[in-house]
């Protein structure tokens, strides 16, 4: 009898995923009010929304860093280490895939497997994701919110002017990446096949997820 094979995700990496992306939908959204609150009233007042914005900011932290402990200790951060080949000829390939090759039914330029789980072009975004883009909205985020409880610190790095305007440019860019995200979810074997991948753990098909 052949053995069942491994899950493309496991139950951990499911449950922080999804745990993830809600939190930073709702973060988005929970943003969103404060930044248009005569708008987006559905949070009350925005002292409401802020205290909404800073519990969702300060469960997104323990997340990802629990995330992280996960990644480093049971050792699967390779896969978000790109190599060489991931910023030249292999992301060219995924390129062109998602431009072109998508439309006329071509295969996925890259096999997914238990070992091997991100193509070449998300493990770039990802390594700006992760290492510039989270850890500058929660600096962004933190010193804003402790305003009134260093407000040294807070003049020095620049204040409201500049910490605002940054923490906003970043909420767009994570928009734009969920869309994004959402979009790419659909571009498996089927509409529904990565999203199962990413419910179920296991893709069935062995195609790489374009996600």
């Amino acid at each position: 009898m052949t053995p069942a094979a491994p899950p493309l995700y496991t139950l951990h990496e499911r449950i922080w995923h999804w745990l993830q992306a809600a939190l930073m939908g709702l973060l988005i959204v929970s943003g969103l009010a404060i930044h248009y609150p005569d708008r987006l009233r559905f949070l009350g007042s925005m002292a409401h929304a802020i205290t909404w914005h800073a519990w969702l900011g300060a469960f997104l932290i323990i997340n990802a860093f629990l995330g992280a402990f996960y990644h480093l200790t049971a050792e699967k951060y390779h896969h978000f280490l790109p190599r060489m080949d991931d910023f030249t000829g292999a992301a060219v390939r995924q390129a062109r895939f998602y431009l072109y090759g998508i439309f006329k039914g071509e295969r996925h330029p890259l096999e997914t497997d238990p070992r091997r789980k991100l193509n070449p072009l998300q493990k770039v975004t990802y390594l700006v994701l992760l290492n510039i883009l989270i850890p500058s909205q929660i600096v962004t985020g933190v010193l804003m919110w402790g305003a009134d409880r260093w407000p040294n610190v807070f003049d020095r790095v620049g204040g409201l002017w500049l910490l605002g305007p940054a923490h906003t440019l970043g909420t767009y860019l994570f928009l734009a990446f969920l869309i994004g995200h959402l979009y790419l979810a659909t571009t498996g074997p089927t509409p529904g096949a990565l999203l199962r991948a990413m419910v179920t753990g296991s893709s069935g098909n062995g195609q790489a997820g374009a996600e």
